[in-house]
């Protein structure tokens, strides 16, 4: 029944002509490439903007905060594990790829933002 709404909100903006803002969806994208220079206290910040809100637009865009919401939790573990892994210096390798895997995906959303549509894989663990 859910869908079915979504379906009919995204008919009505299709009908309106206008198509809804994402002001908001790359402000959260921006502010998890952000959380690499600040520690993740801007992550932590977009995080909390996307659970605030999801399921206010269209499918495609409830995806996007969807996809940032996993985000922000993979990142968490992903980073988690580096910093435990430092001990034995291999995590200076996994903190790389980790970023490296942080900005792919953020670009990824960002790309398919504007697109106005949802990213592909939301539920993949890799990028």
């Amino acid at each position: 029944m859910n869908d079915n709404l979504h379906r009919d909100d995204d008919r009505a903006v299709a009908e309106q002509g206008g198509a809804p803002d994402t002001t908001i969806p790359i402000v959260v994208y921006v502010l998890h490439l952000a959380g690499m220079v600040t520690g993740g206290l801007t992550s932590l910040v977009a995080v909390v903007i996307a659970y605030v809100y999801r399921g206010n637009g269209p499918a495609w865009l409830d995806e996007h905060y969807r996809y940032q919401i996993r985000t922000f939790w993979l990142a968490l573990l992903y980073f988690g594990i580096s910093g435990l892994l430092t001990l034995v210096l291999i995590g200076f390798l996994t903190w790389l790829a980790a970023v490296v895997w942080l900005v792919i995906r953020c670009v990824k959303g960002l790309k398919t933002l504007n697109e106005r549509r949802a990213p592909d894989n939301v539920d993949t663990w890799w990028v």
